[in-house]
């Protein structure tokens, strides 16, 4: 049965245009912003996964960011450290050389204690961005000091912070007013006076030995943020990776079933033209 009222062929087609040009407007924002996922309506399980996962790699840039600060705070440390070490081994001398007898003892107190005031001077100096590490600093009444070194999330979303550890209890390099006593015992040392070399001798020892410690603790310490930093920035592109895989959209793909559809969407016009020509057929029933 034929009717006038009612074209059966045009709302069928109608509507298979509209599928197409829906699935035309949904390539095209595809090609246009590079994702398959844009919004959570195209799919809301990709998609929170991805901004969780989006959320995490920009905390890892917070981290890596972290750790290049510690990095440059402990790095200044080492170097300090290390001075103060090479500084300890020039007293080291003058004190063998007191003992041999042969030098002016008054002149070789002077040059310990000038060498004594270049610690202090080293000590004091060493600080990164307002962080110095060999001079007794305590953060917030801790005799440690945290570099943020991940960001840990657990399957319930909760997320936990790591940190690289510094003991601080004895890397303060200070001989006067410090903490380490093989460092305080140095003030006390005068070569005009010294009546048992080697008691002096120990002494200066020692300080080298505390001095050699903070070096090597600051070290180890840099060495660990060397690598947890390359861990960081590794994990950072391998999410990245995994986020493009859950929303990125295949261009190739795209750009065929762009193609594809626009074909699709010309055939769609064509056929709902015809249809819509039918109702005009019937006019030929009516003439004489």
């Amino acid at each position: 049965m034929s009717s006038i009222l009612t074209n059966n062929g045009a709302m069928v087609a109608l509507q298979t245009l509209k599928g197409i040009n829906a699935s035309l407007a949904k390539t095209q924002d595809q090609i246009s912003t590079g994702k398959d996922i844009n919004s959570a309506k195209d799919d809301a399980a990709v998609w929170a996964i991805s901004k969780v996962m989006e959320s995490d790699v920009s905390s890892f840039k917070a981290v890596s960011k972290s750790l290049s600060l510690a990095s440059g705070a402990i790095s200044t440390a080492n170097t300090a450290a290390e001075t103060v070490q090479d500084l300890l081994g020039e007293i080291k001398t003058k004190f063998v050389a007191a003992k041999d007898g042969n030098l002016d003892r008054a002149t070789l107190q002077k040059h310990f204690e000038d060498l004594k005031a270049q610690i202090e001077t080293t000590v004091k100096g060493s600080q990164f961005n307002g962080i110095n590490l060999v001079n007794g600093d305590q953060f917030d009444g801790a005799s440690t000091f945290k570099a943020l070194s991940a960001l840990n999330r657990a399957q319930d979303g909760t997320v936990t912070a790591d940190t690289i550890d510094i003991d601080l209890t004895n890397t303060d390099l200070r001989i006067t007013g410090g903490t380490v006593t093989a460092m305080t015992d140095l003030a006390a040392l005068d070569l005009e006076t010294v009546t048992d070399w080697d008691a002096a001798l120990a002494t200066v020892e020692g300080a080298i030995g505390a001095a050699v410690d903070a070096a090597s603790a600051f070290g180890s310490a840099n060495k660990r943020i060397e690598i947890q930093s390359s861990f960081v920035s590794k994990l950072g592109d391998s999410m990245t990776s995994a986020i493009g895989a859950l929303v990125d959209a295949d261009m190739e793909e795209a750009s065929a079933r762009l193609q594809a559809l626009q074909t699709q969407q010309q055939l769609g016009i064509q056929s709902l033209s015809i249809a819509n020509q039918a109702p005009k057929s019937l006019l030929s029933l009516f003439r004489g």
